[in-house]
């Protein structure tokens, strides 16, 4: 198979599926690589990659480069490309050089906007990479950076800008990034034994969030416990979820955060939402060519609450393998994902090409199924929210190596956009004034958002969010989080169509680690298009 499209503008647009549940657009017809992992840059750009040794891809490194790697189990010398840096606003595609194998890895945006991602297969289980975006920019690899080999593990932004890295194939333990000295070692973590169960090893890529007062969450396999990793303490055991199913891979549900509401002098409540995976004997009958039906529950579980319990919601399409993202609104976007089997090569059966929107905030029935995409996508495959709104999916590939015929889900290179219902050309969407509104920040900090509204405006419904970009791969986004900022003063007018409101930034690092996000101003559920803010 000869490379192609080493560095090319493609065909923006170049097919459309739209109906009243949102809108698909096929954006890249081959951007040369599976989209097995992802990262939203500050500058717009999409860092993507996949694995070293699945055999060449199909694009070409530049200015015939190779690379060279005996430990390598496909190819000792690959001309082609297993890392791209795709840019949103031009739809172009440039070709990086990974060194050693990042296949199942993890991953954080650091505050200073590199990436800073870790662990991965064979000669790269051990490896930090960095990568700085510029137009000439390519992967630091840093050897020995980790302390464990790090393959299926979890990272997660803290609050003094240090990456933690939970886990992992066969590591019941957890490390940080970068160290603090030469001497910082690896600290045990039992839980991740508890949950570990021998044959199926579910307790992989756990799911693991940032809590207010700077503990974490961390679920695995089908429970979750409050961790304080400063003292090395488990602080609190939550319930089983109800079912006892499986949730983390290889059964594979999806978790977020949901969105934190912010309010001075308020208690924040805290919620998690658990949706998805597989039963517990879906792994071992997939090897057998039985295909278990999806779970088709979600669990939600207010952790700020004194004694949380569980309370269980049914969605309409089970599902597994499923991402679910966090819009601009405060509202769950459910996509990708199988409707039976597991994890693993081979083992999804039934796509599941509808995706469903989750509101968290409405009684009764939550959810609303969408468009559906006419592209499986399986296993190995991603998807991401970006400042204009839309999300971009990208890869699958249930095989060992690439394979674009004779088999049942043939290795995806074709990148898409969904565009959820807010961004429908009937609606008026909201347009920030960048020129004019706070975009760089102290925690705290009041902040003044100047905006245009066309048409009629309802100042009671007007309220700014904050979404920090996540690093996605196997149905979760890492370090991925929303928030819904105080209001300090009512929206007010301030010229023909133009508006202002008030704001309060968060408190502190705990409520929004890290430095950059997408600050959106959404009126009557229709988000403007973010502006990129930075806090200090």
């Amino acid at each position: 198979m000869s490379p192609l499209l080493p560095i090319l503008l493609l065909f923006l647009f170049t097919t459309t599926t739209t109906a009243a549940g949102g809108k698909w657009d096929l954006l890249n017809p081959n951007i040369g690589i599976v989209a097995m992992h992802m990262q939203l840059l500050p500058n717009d750009h999409i860092l993507i990659f996949d694995r070293t040794d699945f055999g060449a891809s199909n694009l070409s490194l530049p200015d015939g480069k190779c690379r060279q790697d005996d430990k390598e189990i496909v190819l000792k010398k690959d001309c082609t490309a297993h890392s791209i840096e795709y840019d949103i606003n031009d739809n172009s595609v440039r070709p990086l050089m990974v060194l050693t194998d990042v296949w199942c890895s993890s991953g954080s945006l650091m505050p200073d906007g590199s990436v800073v991602q870790t662990g991965g297969f064979n000669d790269g289980d051990h490896v930090v990479r960095v990568y700085n975006s510029c137009s000439t920019c390519d992967w630091d690899e840093i050897q020995n950076g980790l302390i464990k080999s790090r393959w299926y593990a979890t990272n997660h932004l803290l609050s003094d800008g240090r990456q933690i890295v939970i886990g992992g194939r066969r590591q019941f333990n957890y490390e940080f990034y970068p160290k603090m000295s030469g001497s910082e070692k690896e600290y045990n973590l039992p839980f991740l034994a508890q949950t570990n169960d021998k044959n199926i090893e579910n307790n992989l890529y756990p799911f693991v969030f940032l809590y207010k007062d700077g503990s974490l969450f961390i679920f695995a396999n089908n429970i979750a416990i409050m961790f304080d990793f400063s003292n090395n303490k488990v602080l609190r055991t939550l319930p089983q979820i109800p079912g006892g199913d499986p949730r983390s891979y290889p059964s594979t549900g999806s978790a977020v955060l949901l969105p934190l509401r912010l309010a001075q002098g308020k208690n924040i409540e805290v919620e998690v939402l658990v949706c998805g995976g597989a039963p517990k004997t879906a792994f071992s009958n997939a090897q057998n060519k039985i295909f278990d039906g999806a779970l088709d529950t979600c669990g939600r579980i207010k952790i700020s609450d004194p004694n949380p319990t569980w309370v269980m919601e049914t969605m309409p399409l089970a599902r597994c393998m499923g991402d679910m993202l966090l819009l601009p609104t405060g509202d769950v976007l459910m996509i990708n994902g199988v409707g039976s089997g597991s994890a693993g090569w081979e083992n999804g059966r039934n796509p599941v090409l509808s995706p469903v929107l989750y509101k968290p905030d409405i009684n009764g029935n939550r959810f609303e199924t969408l468009i559906a995409s006419d592209i499986p996508r399986v296993y190995h495959s991603t998807a991401i929210l970006v400042r204009d709104g839309r999300v971009i999916v990208g890869g699958s590939n249930p095989h060992i190596y690439y394979n674009f015929s004779n088999v049942l889900y043939p290795t995806e290179l074709r990148l898409e956009a969904f565009s959820p219902p807010y961004l429908d050309p009937n609606l008026i969407r909201p347009k920030i004034s960048t020129t004019e509104s706070t975009t760089k920040f102290g925690y705290g900090d009041i902040l003044t958002i100047k905006f245009y509204q066309f048409g009629q405006l309802d100042t009671s419904s007007v309220y700014v969010t904050m979404v920090s970009p996540s690093f996605n791969t196997h149905s979760f986004s890492m370090n991925q989080r929303l928030l819904i900022l105080d209001g300090v003063a009512t929206t007010v007018p301030i010229a023909r169509v133009k508006y202002q409101v008030v704001v309060a930034a968060p408190a502190n690092a705990n409520i929004a680690p890290g430095k950059h996000y997408m600050l959106f101003v959404v009126h009557k559920q229709v988000p403007s298009e973010g502006v990129w803010v930075q806090m200090s």
